[in-house]
Formats: structure tokens, C-alpha cells, sequence
């Protein structure tokens, strides 16, 4: 290998601590951009917020490597980021005050059967995409569903209607004479 590639490749052009602070304002810009833009980015992504993301990543990439394309540039970055993302995670794991002022709490979209129209407007979540949500979890409706809450990591988290204690207790009844019934049909064909 010459000289001039090896330089090309490993000898940063800008100081090592520009090279570390680029991707530390960046993170802190794109975690403080992404927790006001709520929670719905995070539940289920669309087309245009594929689109969005992927133009974000190509537009801060100048911004945390600057002018220096070497390797060793894009390595001290890709490690900053690394590291400082760890802290950021370790830190918030023992601490719920600053995991919630990064995370955002839960929110109740479905409460008692009964869909919250306004969380839903508030977390940019159309009634459609509710049911396609709850479709992919087993439920044949919105209906079927007794509470709803988006969790502060964009997850939905579904619980089923339990029948009311007197209409289980009908179903059990019924279920009991349909029983009864069949066992005199049965002894009644033995008998006859």
C-alpha cells in the first residue's frame, strides 16, 4: 500500500474531539427530535415515515463525520455513538424519572371497551390502524377488546373483554343443560 491510501484511510483530517462531540449533539438532537414527534413513529412505521428516517440518516451523516471520510473517522463516530447510546440506556434503567422524560409514558387508547378518540388524535393513531394492530394480536375486533395501551416504547399492548360474572355464569348453565340433555337422550336410547 502507498502512503497517500494509508493517509486517505486513517489519518483523521478534523481533531479527535470534534470527531466525538459531532455524534454526541447529533444523538442528543435526533433522541429529543424523535421523543417530541410521539410515540406513533415508534409503533408502526409507514411509507412516509420509512422515507423520513432514511433521509434523516443520510442528512446528519455530514453532520457527525464533517469533512474527514476516513476510515478511522467514521470508526471514533460510529463508537461515540455506540458508547454513548450504552450510557444513555444504562442510566435511564436505574432511573425511572429520566427513562420516563426519554421514553414518555403509556397511554390508555382503549378503556373499558371504549375507544379514546382524543389519545388517538393526540398519538397521530388512526382507528384503522388500532384494528390492524389488534388483528395481529388475535382479536377479531375492537369490540373484543377491554383495554388498549400504547406503551412508552411504542408497543401496543391489548387485553380481551372477560364476560360479565352473570353472563359467564349463563354460558356455564347452558353448557350444563346441554349436557343433561345429551345424558337423558343417551339413557333414553339405551332404555327404549
Amino acid at each position: 500500500m502507498n502512503g497517500k491510501l494509508l493517509q486517505d484511510l486513517f489519518v483523521l483530517t478534523l481533531p479527535l474531539a470534534e470527531k466525538i462531540v459531532r455524534p454526541i449533539v447529533v444523538y442528543v438532537f435526533l433522541l429529543v427530535a424523535l421523543r417530541l414527534a410521539g410515540k406513533r413513529g415508534l409503533v408502526q412505521l409507514n411509507a412516509f415515515d420509512l422515507v423520513v428516517l432514511l433521509t434523516i440518516s443520510n442528512t446528519v451523516q455530514n453532520a457527525i463525520i464533517g469533512e474527514d471520510n476516513t476510515v478511522t473517522g467514521g470508526l471514533i463516530g460510529a463508537t461515540t455513538l455506540l458508547v454513548v447510546n450504552h450510557i444513555v440506556v444504562r442510566y435511564a434503567y436505574g432511573h425511572d424519572r429520566f427513562d420516563r422524560l426519554i421514553e414518555g409514558d403509556a397511554d390508555v387508547l382503549i378503556s373499558d371497551g371504549v375507544v379514546r378518540k382524543e389519545r388517538l388524535d393526540r398519538e397521530l393513531i388512526t382507528r384503522a390502524e388500532l384494528e390492524a394492530a389488534a388483528h395481529r394480536q388475535g382479536f377479531a375486533s375492537l369490540d373484543d377488546i377491554d383495554r388498549c395501551t400504547l406503551e412508552s416504547g411504542g408497543s401496543l399492548s391489548f387485553v380481551a373483554k372477560r364476560p360479565e360474572p352473570d353472563a359467564a355464569r349463563h354460558a356455564e348453565i347452558l353448557a350444563k343443560l346441554e349436557e343433561l340433555s345429551s345424558e337423558v337422550a343417551a339413557l333414553r336410547a339405551s332404555h327404549g
